[in-house]
């Protein structure tokens, strides 16, 4: 449960190119003993528009939950040694993921803003949209509301704000909350 909300959350990121379920296999040392380690993903990121020398590092990620890995860090805390270790010379990170970094605002704001991702606006409508936060940059809700859609359509107006959101024509700081506060804009991809 808690690996596929890590993926829904992950996979809305439009810096994410490409997650690879439990990528490698690691070995380490407990007690004398040889064993093998193998964490839940490599998170692979776009460069985007930076330079080649500020590329994100490809994330190693561990999915446990906080109860399971506060009670047993002691246990496991060699494995995720060799992993860091071995995500350190591969030149990735690793990080370990439970709920607190998991189902955060981010989360329930693209769980939310999913049930507009299936809803039909007219396409020239929706350019209209794009267009005008393209020719800002950045765009307040508010102003896109006022601007696109009477008050007598305001329901409208939002729950297409919220589609083009959800189908990535437009993006947001999806951490933030969803209010006609929030700023837009176009994707660079």
């Amino acid at each position: 449960m808690l690996e596929r909300d890590f993926l829904f959350r992950t996979e809305f990121s439009g810096e994410v190119l490409e997650i690879i379920h439990q990528p490698v296999l690691i070995p380490f040392q407990k007690n004398g003993r040889s064993y093998n380690y193998t964490p839940d993903f490599l998170v692979y990121y776009r460069l985007g528009k930076r330079h080649y020398e500020n590329y994100p590092k490809p994330m190693l990620v561990e999915v446990k939950p906080q109860e399971a890995w506060q009670e047993n860090w002691r246990e496991w805390l060699s494995k995720w040694k060799a992993a860091w270790r071995y995500a350190r010379d591969q030149g990735w990170v690793f990080h370990i993921h439970d709920e607190t970094r998991i189902r955060d605002t981010a989360f329930f704001n693209i769980q939310f803003i999913e049930r507009y991702a299936r809803m039909n606006f007219a396409p020239e409508d929706s350019a209209w949209i794009i267009d005008s936060v393209r020719d800002m940059g950045i765009a307040p809700v508010h102003y896109l509301l006022a601007t696109h859609s009477c008050s007598h359509y305001r329901g409208q107006g939002i729950s297409h704000l919220w589609h083009l959101i959800a189908t990535r024509r437009l993006e947001c700081d999806i951490r933030l909350p969803l209010n006609e506060f929030l700023e837009v804009w176009v994707p660079n991809r």
